[in-house]
């Protein structure tokens, strides 16, 4: 299953709390209350968003730490470049050429390319100041949301189904 790490969802937290009230600086214990999260979990993100120049700190009684440059300018691949301890890829082949053992004679790999470069395009599509405004979802003409099986009585995750 894709899945973004905790890590990434506190980061990208992080980032559109600040992109929210870009005139203030936040300290990392600030933000952490405020969002709800751990402040030396807030404070390694920061770290590493620091490190890539998406947010930038001051020292001082009045210190803390802002956004590095607009919402509009950050997009969530930047955030997972910053987070992720791995290259982006889907499958390994597509995050460490030559990790793979089969890679060489794999009729799928090119396939899973195409894949991991669409998914890596619409990432560097959508930007922290997206990530403020709802928007609806977009389903493919070819799919369905997911939608409460019948008879059903509470929603969860284990009671989805496709409907067709």
């Amino acid at each position: 299953m894709l899945r973004i790490s905790k890590i990434i969802d506190y980061g990208t937290l992080v980032l559109t709390h600040m992109a929210g009230h870009p005139e203030r600086v936040f300290s990392a214990s600030d933000l952490a209350n405020t969002l709800g999260l751990g402040q030396p979990t807030v404070s390694k993100i920061l770290k590493l968003l620091g490190q890539h120049e998406l947010v930038k700190s001051s020292r001082g009684a009045r210190g803390g730490y802002m956004l590095g440059r607009p919402a509009k300018s950050i997009s969530i691949a930047q955030i997972i470049d910053a987070l992720d301890d791995q290259p982006f890829g889907i499958t390994e082949c597509t995050a460490l050429p030559g990790a793979c053992t089969v890679e060489a004679g794999c009729h799928i790999r090119t396939n899973w390319q195409r894949i991991n470069a669409i998914v890596r395009r619409t990432l560097e599509d959508v930007s922290v100041a997206d990530m403020l405004r709802p928007t609806p979802i977009e389903y493919p003409l070819n799919a369905q949301p997911l939608l409460p099986s019948a008879g059903s009585t509470a929603v969860s995750p284990t009671t989805w189904s496709v409907r067709k």
